[in-house]
């Protein structure tokens, strides 16, 4: 896990998504060199823009729309450049689709320097043992699409960390039993962020709620972003659903995207209206027990009204029930 993330790092040099992170303070020649061609696409005004649009629908097969959306954020008036960046990313496994998407995001990769810029770091991950066609390995192995948010997030989690830092995040990870770190990292990049007390003082905040720690190790698995969590937060809905409603600690431990909801807008009127219901002797279909969290807390809008709302035929208790429903949404 270790040594592929740090291929994610290295992979993040390449695409040349460091620049867009440094700040005007720090500005290095190479962002100012980007604030300059900035400048000139400016002077040069309806020219560069109508070239980078025809550009972009000619070599990447944009839609006209999206290559002049991209045009506002970047502009050349000649192709020698870009050429050569699109030239050495497909040398190197990039298909044009990927390209397409990650010039979408990026647009200021097409006025990289290619020979001096990204070919040096071509080059370094290249002597690190890599292939040319691991370059696209590498992204597969990861999980993830190159052009996905997703993907982008966790090479921006793996750039801003050092090799360290990495090791040290993973190892603290697998003494508190996350083997699996590539799988949490594939679905919350970020979690990598979380420092050793924010991770410990999570453990605690569960353990103190009455969860096994093989329990919590099974919450974060399947949610790692609750590692982010504030302790009341987490606190305050275990409470309301084991106290309150009387669902089960195991419950929470299978449906932990619940402790992500909101307490007041989602969770306390579905909850409100269940209680009425069973007051009202209404769930007879399931002996007036209390439904499964899940179908409760996770359907949408649409199916919870429908499968617990709508469905009677007293409209009075539809709209006490609708009441309950939306009065509490708007609170």
């Amino acid at each position: 896990m270790y040594s592929l993330i740090l291929h994610g790092r290295k992979l993040v040099e390449l695409q040349k998504w460091r620049h867009l992170r440094v700040s005007v303070q720090k500005a290095s020649p190479l962002s100012n060199y980007f604030s300059s061609a900035a400048d000139a696409s400016l002077r040069d005004g309806r020219k560069g823009k109508t070239f980078t649009v025809s550009y972009l629908v000619d070599s990447l097969g944009l839609p006209k729309k999206l290559a002049e959306s991209i045009s506002r954020k970047v502009s050349f008036e000649d192709k020698a450049n870009p050429d050569s960046v699109l030239n050495l990313l497909r040398s190197h496994g990039f298909t044009d689709s990927q390209i397409s998407n990650i010039v979408t995001d990026y647009p200021t990769l097409l006025i990289a320097d290619a020979e001096k810029s990204l070919g040096p770091k071509l080059q370094f991950l290249l002597s690190r043992g890599a292939s040319s066609s691991e370059l696209t390995q590498i992204v597969v192995e990861m999980g993830f699409d190159p052009t996905t948010t997703k993907f982008v997030k966790a090479l921006n989690v793996v750039q801003g960390l050092s090799h360290k830092t990495i090791e040290e995040k993973v190892n603290i990870c697998k003494r508190l039993g996350f083997f699996d770190v590539c799988a949490m990292f594939k679905k919350h990049p970020s979690f990598l962020y979380f420092s050793e007390k924010k991770i410990f003082n999570s453990v605690e905040t569960f353990l103190g709620l009455g969860f096994s720690r093989d329990e919590f190790t099974k919450i974060v698995k399947k949610q790692p972003i609750c590692l982010s969590y504030s302790a009341e937060s987490v606190k305050k809905k275990t409470e309301f659903l084991v106290k309150k409603m009387n669902w089960p600690l195991k419950a929470v431990v299978l449906n932990p995207s619940i402790l992500g909801y909101s307490l007041e807008k989602r969770i306390v009127p579905r909850c409100n209206i269940i209680k009425t219901l069973i007051s009202k002797g209404l769930l007879e279909d399931r002996g007036g027990q209390l439904p499964p969290m899940r179908p409760v807390l996770m359907s949408t809008d649409q199916d919870f009204l429908n499968l617990y709302v709508r469905k009677h035929v007293d409209k009075e208790l539809v709209a006490e029930l609708m009441s309950i429903f939306t009065g509490d949404h708007a609170s």
